[in-house]
């Protein structure tokens, strides 16, 4: 009677639930009515007693899909959440009903939906997470007898073990011991488990194979068996299968034991080859080599992967890439290929670490062939093929053996001249000027993106190219010549779209302009790695000075294409220190280019100059540098042309000899320090000094520009004179801009624009001529008389004017360089004097901005700012977080001691906060204030400004600010006052900003366990002599009392034996919990507890010493032997 009541509340229930699900997914619904069957659905499924039985009806057959998935979904939330209070014989019930379920309550593999199976697989794991292996010893039995059934329960079977292995090892979403139980037990059954994927993956595909009409000699086994070719459904099940197989041995390859991999003679990577030439599996094959070539271990243990130079997988591998090569642009087929280039890849870095001079490992007799398949990719019209291979080239190159190796060195002229194609910039994703663009539109989601990646790949092969030419220099050098040569002669093809900057001018799109971009950047590379490479005497002069020639008559009014003759002017440059009668032509060469123009010539109108554009900027600017660049690089032969514009190019780059005899013998040694260093004399010294006063006072001017009176002044015309550029607020904005305006729009389309260039230029050369000043003259400039006043009356005054967008440059380019080179003996006369009223003020001016950036906040949660990012709010607000940044970067430089910078990062994998933190943030303990730091720290009033603007940072709204701070620079400030009489009040101020930091960036892992850390490293300094700090945790929503008074009693008592470090800790984490602030995704999300089952294993007694037994990480030493 009871059964019949309970099956009668059941599908009324159910048919409840039907039309609650319907309303939920009918696009015609109102919002009202599937609000009310959203929460009768949740209701249910958080409430109702009977939940397994209705879900089992509502998953069965006869329903549709849509509620047949949600009929398991409510049995995977029973699973998740209510598990633990289920009766035993409910949980069996469960459990068998599912796993019947699988075996017979599923459509076929071809007909049912992919959300029925993944939710269905989805449930056996976390019933497996719960129960296995202790609680249900057979599981592993059981679903390998599901797998005889047929396709459809053997794709399942794989779904769910891919699954487990996904939870229990690469998210590891379950507490330490239950996957610490399940990994191990998967470990000890990998053999089984292992055989078991094989021969699943071997029997499917041979049964796809003879069913598509595969010939004999194709099949993996080699028992024949007649094709039949009407099973077409039948084919595509094993195939469906073979997929599964694969993308569950895909998740299994990366972890397990080597010895897996390469069992019975490597039966698993000849398989995965043998299926590189099959359409259907082949990129599932080509995924799984790829793991298992990538994997990393003792040498010893991967020497079996070299049987993947033998003949036959490197015959499958080539084959493949020419079949899927050659079926023109498909996208499944250029996916393959991508992946296959990577195997090559990670093969040639296996060769790599293998081969060696003390290896018992040979060139492996395919050497060759793989090298011709490597460079087939390097020449593949894709730019992304082609910059996949650059890292492996470069290994190659400078391999110790393989650099040697005949095969290698005949590549090298191979791989120049397929850079020398590859170094042109086409292949933009909007264009279809090239075999190139058709992959980029595969690859790139803008031409932007397009052009970041070449900028990076041009970069690379410059650095692999130099790798070629130490090897074989001469080759380069003439194929560089060869290059250039043509490029002179041959006519310059704009292209149909002309410059802005004049007629018949190039665009940096115009086919002439990126040959000779490439050409440039090719002779650049391989000419400076010739002149590094050969010894004097084997230098080619004679052709060298033939090129300069050529380059040097040549001439041409396009900017963009004399900017690349400047720059070939400057790679052969070094052949005039053998024949230096070339010198005065160089420079007229030079010094023309520094006064270049574009005219503009018309029948009608005279001759008229253009607006003066980005690139014909950088024609001046190049040609400045190279002039700069010759004084530096051979003074013997140029001597500085010495003017105010240029003194930071002087200070910056003008140096003593490098070699102390040459310097001592030079007059550039002039005493030594205390320490036993010697002092130099910088060349430059007497006239940059003589310049000082005048630099002075023109940044006192310019800071003075800002007063309110100066900027009424200025007029309407020029009252946003002292403004950002646009330029400069899209940089900070994050917007993009347009490749073509780099080079031809006006540098400055109007007179406020160009006004807004000059102070911004004028501002910057200021401060890096006094932020170069002090590395470059060292004591010559800290001992200028009166240097810390004269400082202090020019470069930090009217700072309370000074915009957030000039004080950042200020304190990059000036302060901290000043700081960083300042010997010590100069602290107390120059830095000390100097910092303590910047830090006062910074501190000051920070908070007050944070202040009304969290106001307005507060006030206007829904203020368009977020949906403008051009918004005038939104450009202050990062400009304050990029200041703030720089603020604690100088504090931090200035005060910890660079070893205390490296902090360790381990991101620890155990999801359950009562087994582990999320993730450990430790700063080393050697952290320590640096001797500047400890000389601010002995002045009461830069020690309280440092210590607050510290702490109070740790609640302003960003993040990275905030854990750079707190990893770095919070501990080592608060313990150089600890010994002192900290006031009660202080104390608990600086643990409740802590605290404070929690809430608002607890949501970052990384910033959680920072703070988490500092927050129990104060706690445990300072509880024992201020009791205050109990009292600010008794504040924390949602404490345990009973624990906090536990961990108090252990702290203060110290009698008790200490427990681990890390298990404190964890204590503490789990008592300050409630002030953690949670992402918005997870406040409302309902927490998951698996609880450990007994253990599989007997842990180890503690004897005398329970430390001993203790690692790192908290686990006993029987951990360890559990792995």
């Amino acid at each position: 009677m009871a059964a019949a009541m309970v099956g009668e509340q059941v599908n009324s229930l159910c048919e409840q639930l039907v039309k609650a699900v319907t309303v939920i997914m009918d696009p015609a619904s109102t919002q009202r009515y599937r609000l009310e069957a959203l929460k009768f659905c949740e209701e249910f499924k958080e409430k109702c007693p009977i939940c397994v039985p209705c879900g089992l009806k509502l998953a069965e057959k006869t329903q549709t899909a849509i509620v047949r998935h949600f009929g398991l979904q409510i049995l995977e939330h029973v699973v998740k959440f209510r598990w633990n209070n289920m009766p035993r014989l409910e949980k069996v019930y469960l459990k068998n009903n599912v796993m019947g379920l699988i075996s017979s309550g599923t459509q076929s593999i071809l007909e049912e939906e992919s959300h029925i199976k993944d939710v269905l697989s989805r449930i056996v794991v976390e019933m497996i997470k719960r129960e296995w292996p202790q609680h249900w010893p057979d599981m592993l039995k059981e679903l390998d007898t599901l797998s005889k059934q047929g396709e459809t329960q053997t794709e399942l079977v794989m779904f769910i073990l891919l699954r487990l292995a996904e939870d229990v090892v690469t998210f590891q979403t379950l507490p330490t011991q239950r996957r610490r139980d399940i990994q191990q037990t998967l470990t000890q059954n990998m053999e089984k488990i292992f055989s078991f994927l094989l021969t699943t993956l071997q029997q499917n595909v041979n049964k796809y194979r003879r069913m598509v009409g595969a010939s004999q000699e194709q099949e993996v086994l080699t028992t024949p068996q007649k094709t039949d070719l009407t099973q077409g459904p039948k084919a595509q099940a094993n195939c469906r299968v073979g997929i599964a197989a694969l993308n569950t041995l895909a998740g299994y390859i990366d972890w397990v034991a080597l010895s897996h991999i390469t069992a019975d003679n490597c039966k698993l990577l000849e398989m995965l080859c043998l299926l590189l030439n099959e359409p259907e599996l082949q990129i599932g094959a080509a995924e799984c080599l790829l793991i298992a070539v990538s994997r990393k271990g003792k040498l010893e243990d991967r020497k079996p992967l070299m049987v993947l130079f033998g003949d036959v997988a490197m015959h499958y591998i080539l084959s493949a890439a020419q079949t899927a090569d050659g079926e023109g642009l498909v996208e499944k087929h250029y996916v393959f290929l991508k992946r296959l280039c990577q195997v090559l890849c990670a093969l040639g870095s296996q060769l790599c670490a293998l081969l060696g001079s003390d290896s018992d490992v040979e060139t492996p007799p395919n050497f060759g062939k793989y090298l011709d398949s490597f460079l087939a990719f390097t020449t593949h019209p894709s730019q992304f093929l082609r910059s996949s291979t650059q890292i492996t080239w470069g290994a190659l190159f400078r391999h110790e053996v393989l650099s040697r190796d005949p095969l290698l060195l005949g590549m090298i002229p191979k791989y120049l001249r397929a850079s020398m194609t590859n170094l042109v910039k086409v292949g933009f994703p909007s264009k279809s000027d090239s075999p190139s663009c058709e992959y980029s539109r595969f690859d790139f989601d803008s031409d932007e993106d397009f052009n970041a990646f070449f900028n990076s790949f041009r970069a690379q092969q410059g650095e692999v190219m130099r790798m070629a030419c130490r090897l074989d220099p001469r080759t380069g050098f003439q194929m560089a010549g060869e290059w250039l040569k043509y490029q002179l002669t041959t006519p310059v093809d704009t292209g149909p779209m002309n410059s802005k900057t004049g007629e018949g001018l190039c665009s940096i799109f115009s086919p002439s302009f990126v040959q000779w971009d490439a050409m440039t950047f090719f002779s650049e590379s391989v000419i400076s790695q010739m002149f590094r490479t050969l010894d004097k005497d084997e230098i080619p002069v004679n052709d060298g000075v033939d090129l300069l020639q050529l380059v040097l008559n040549f001439e041409t009014k396009d900017p963009l294409i004399l900017s690349c003759v400047l720059t070939n002017v400057s790679a052969l440059f070094p052949f005039v220190t053998y024949r230096p009668e070339y010198l005065p032509q160089v420079l007229s060469k030079l010094f023309a280019s520094v006064t270049f123009e574009v005219i503009e010539e018309s029948k009608f109108v005279m001759s008229v100059q253009a607006p003066r554009t980005r690139a014909v900027k950088n024609v001046r600017r190049h040609a400045c540098s190279s002039i700069i660049k010759m004084c530096r690089d051979y003074p013997q032969l140029v001597l500085i042309s010495f003017c105010v514009y240029t003194i930071l190019g002087v200070v910056k780059r003008a140096r003593w000899p490098a070699a102390p005899e040459e310097a001592k013998a030079g007059g550039f040694l002039v005493g030594y320090m205390p320490s036993g260093s010697p002092i130099y004399r910088n060349p430059c010294t007497e006239q940059v000094l003589k310049l000082l006063d005048n630099l002075l006072a023109l940044i006192r001017t310019h800071n003075n520009l800002y007063m309110p009176e100066m900027v009424a002044r200025l007029g309407e015309t020029f009252a946003k004179a002292l403004d950002m550029l646009e330029v400069e607020k899209n940089a900070i904005l994050g917007l993009p801009q347009p490749l073509l305006e780099l080079y031809d729009s006006p540098v400055y389309k109007t007179v406020l624009e160009r006004m807004q260039g000059f102070f911004c230029t004028l501002y910057d050369n200021c401060f890096h001529i006094l932020g170069n000043a002090g590395p470059s003259m060292q004591q010559d400039f800290y001992t200028v008389e009166g240097l810390a006043t004269q400082l202090l009356s020019s470069a930090f005054i009217n700072l309370n004017n000074i915009p957030d967008y000039r004080l950042r440059p200020m304190l990059r380019v000036f302060v901290k360089p000043l700081v960083l080179f300042c010997p010590s003996e100069y602290y107390e006369t120059l830095v000390c004097p100097m910092l303590g009223p910047l830090f006062t003020y910074l501190h000051m001016r920070l908070s007050q901005k944070w202040q009304v950036i969290n106001q307005r906040s507060m006030l206007c949660e829904d203020d368009a700012a977020d949906d403008n990012p051009e918004s005038q709010e939104m450009l202050e607000e990062q400009l304050v977080r990029l200041l703030t940044r720089e603020v604690m970067d100088l504090i931090t430089v200035c005060c910890v001691s660079k070893k205390g910078v490296e902090h360790n990062t381990t991101v620890a994998v155990d999801g359950d906060d009562d087994e582990a933190m999320a993730t450990e943030v430790t700063p080393p303990a050697s952290a320590e204030l640096t001797e500047l730091g400890k000389c601010l720290m002995t002045q009461e009033d830069v020690c309280t400004a440092l210590l607050i603007t510290a702490y109070t940072s740790l609640s302003w709204k960003d993040t990275l600010s905030c854990q750079r701070t707190t990893t770095q620079l919070c501990w080592p400030l608060l313990k150089q006052v600890l010994q002192g009489n900290l006031l009660p009040d202080a104390v608990s101020w600086f643990f409740a900003s802590v605290l404070k930091g929690l809430q608002i960036h607890g949501q970052h892992d990384g910033c959680m366990a920072a703070l988490v850390h500092l927050a129990f490293q104060i706690y445990e300094a300072l509880r024992p002599r201020y009791t205050e700090l109990k009292a600010v945790m008794e504040q924390i929503p949602d404490i345990q009392r009973d624990s906090l008074e536990q961990f108090d009693s252990k702290l203060l008592n110290p009698t008790l034996q200490k427990v681990a470090d890390k298990r404190r800790k964890d204590h503490f984490k789990r008592l300050i919990t409630g002030c953690i602030g949670k992402p918005l995704g997870e406040q409302f999300r309902k927490e998951v507890h698996i609880r450990n089952l007994p253990s599989l294993f007997k842990k180890v007694k503690p004897s005398l010493e329970p430390d001993v037994l203790e690692n790192e990480d908290g686990e006993g030493l029987t951990a360890l032997f559990e792995s």
